[in-house]
C-alpha cells in the first residue's frame, strides 16, 4: 500500500512539474494565463463510510486551473496590437466556430479580415451610422478593411475670420477687377471640392467703400463670380452688423467636371474691423476629395476607426468583447483560445468601457501573467515533492526487504 502511495505523491509531483513548466515555458506568450495543479487527498471508503484509523491512500489531480488575473500591458506601437485592460475577451470567428482569446496580435490576411496568427476573425458589432457613437450590439460581424477609397464630400460651408483694417481707404482705382490689385484692398483664397471630389480654389476679395466702416466682398470660383458683391457692415467697435445673422448664401456654382452644384454658404460671424493690418484668423470649410486607407486605430471604448489620406476618420465597428459566470470552465484549445463549455455558463457580450468590461488599448499587448520567480520556486518545491516520494519508495522496499530477511 504504500508503494501505491507514494507512488501517487509521485504522480502528482510530476503533474506539478509539468504545469510549473509549462508555465515557464509561456511567460513571454501574449495573453497567456498562468495554469496551476490541485490536488486532493485518496481515502479507502467503505459502505459504513471512513474509518479514523484507515491511513490515506495517496493524492490525487482534481484539476488544472488557470489564473486569470491581468497581465502586463505592453506597449509595441502597432496600430493592430490591441490589449483588454479589465474584464472580457476577444471574441473569434474560427472557421464558423465562436472563440475567445486575451491575445490581440492581430493581422489583415489576404481579403482584408483582421485575424490572430491562426487565422480567427476578430467580432466587431456594425455600426448602424456614420458617428462612431451607435452600433448593433445585437449581431456579429467579422472586421473587414476596405480598400475602396473614401468618397468625397462637396463643400458647402466656409468659416471666414477675417479681420479687415479700420483705416482702410477706397482703392485707387474702380470698378472692381479681380485680375487689377489696383481695384481692390486684399484677398484670401482657399481650396473647395464639388460632389467627385475635384479640387476648386475660391477666391474673396475686399473692396473698401466711400461710406465709414464699409466694405464690399466679391467671391469668386475659378476665375468666375458667384453672386454680386457682399456688403460688410461695422459698428464703431469694429463689429459685424451687416448681414446681421454673420452668413451669406451664394446663388449655386455649377462645375465644368459634371459634379452637382456646390452650394456654399459663408460664415463671417467672427470677421472683425479693428486696428492697422489686414488678417486671416480663421479659413476652412467642410468638404472633402477622396481618400486612400492609410491605417485603423481602435479607441477605449474598442470603436474601430478607419483612417483616410483625406483625413476622414470612418468607424468599421466597435469590438465584442465576451465574458463568462465561470471562467475557470472555459475550455483551452491551445494557441491562445478558448470555448465555451456547460461549466463555464453562457457567454455575455458587451462593449469595452461597460458593465464589468475592461478598456481596449491600441498599440498595445497584454503579456503572459506567470511571475517567472514564483515559478521558480514551485519548481523547487515539486522536484522536493518528487524527491520525498522517491525516498518513500525506497525505504518502503527496504522495509520489506527485512522482513523477507527474517528467519
Amino acid at each position: 500500500m504504500s508503494f501505491r502511495t507514494a507512488l501517487s505523491g509521485i504522480n502528482a509531483a510530476t503533474t506539478d512539474l509539468s504545469v510549473t513548466s509549462n508555465n515557464i515555458a509561456n511567460v513571454s506568450t501574449a495573453g497567456f494565463k498562468e495554469g496551476r495543479a490541485e490536488f486532493g487527498d485518496l481515502y479507502a471508503a467503505s459502505i459504513f463510510g471512513t474509518s479514523r484509523n484507515t491511513a490515506g491512500s495517496g493524492v490525487r489531480v482534481t484539476g488544472i486551473t488557470q489564473q486569470f488575473t491581468q497581465g502586463p500591458i505592453e506597449f509595441t506601437n502597432r496600430n493592430l496590437d490591441v490589449a483588454v485592460s479589465g474584464g472580457g475577451f476577444f471574441t473569434l470567428n474560427n472557421n464558423g466556430a465562436t472563440v475567445y482569446s486575451r491575445a490581440g496580435n492581430f493581422q489583415v490576411d489576404r481579403d482584408g479580415f483582421v485575424v490572430n496568427p491562426t487565422g480567427a476573425r476578430l467580432q466587431i458589432f456594425p455600426p448602424t451610422d456614420q458617428t462612431g457613437n451607435n452600433f448593433e450590439t445585437g449581431r456579429l460581424q467579422d472586421l473587414q478593411l476596405t480598400t475602396t477609397d473614401s468618397a468625397p464630400s462637396a463643400s458647402t460651408e466656409v468659416v471666414v475670420g477675417s479681420n479687415l483694417p479700420a483705416n482702410g481707404t477706397v482703392p485707387a482705382a474702380s470698378p472692381f477687377d479681380p485680375n487689377d490689385t489696383n481695384t481692390f484692398n486684399h484677398s484670401t483664397s482657399i481650396t473647395l471640392y464639388d460632389s467627385l471630389g475635384v479640387a476648386h480654389v475660391q477666391t474673396l476679395y475686399y473692396v473698401k467703400t466711400a461710406n465709414p466702416n464699409e466694405w464690399q466682398l466679391h467671391n469668386y470660383i475659378d476665375g468666375t463670380a458667384v453672386g454680386t458683391a457682399q456688403t460688410l457692415q461695422y459698428d464703431a467697435q469694429g463689429a459685424l452688423t451687416t448681414p446681421a445673422t454673420g452668413f451669406v448664401t451664394l446663388p449655386a456654382y455649377t462645375p465644368t467636371t459634371g459634379a452637382a452644384a456646390i452650394n456654399l454658404t459663408l460664415d463671417l460671424r467672427s470677421s472683425t474691423q479693428y486696428g492697422e493690418r489686414f488678417a486671416i484668423n480663421d479659413l476652412r470649410q467642410d468638404g472633402y476629395t477622396t481618400g486612400r486607407l492609410i491605417g485603423i486605430e481602435f479607441s477605449q471604448e474598442g470603436v474601430v476607426f478607419a483612417r483616410y489620406t483625406n483625413g476622414v476618420a470612418a468607424p468599421l465597428g466597435q469590438v465584442a468583447l465576451t465574458t463568462f459566470p465561470n471562467q475557470q470552465g472555459l475550455q483551452n484549445l491551445g494557441d491562445n483560445l478558448w470555448s465555451e463549455t456547460f461549466d463555464s455558463g453562457g457567454p455575455r457580450r458587451g462593449a469595452a468601457g461597460t458593465s464589468d468590461f475592461g478598456l481596449v488599448t491600441s498599440g498595445a499587448l497584454e503579456g503572459s501573467n506567470v511571475e517567472l520567480t514564483e515559478q521558480l520556486v514551485n519548481m523547487i518545491v515539486a522536484q522536493r515533492n518528487f524527491q520525498a516520494n522517491a525516498q518513500m519508495i525506497q525505504t518502503t522496499d527496504q522495509i520489506q526487504q527485512t522482513i523477507i530477511n527474517l528467519r
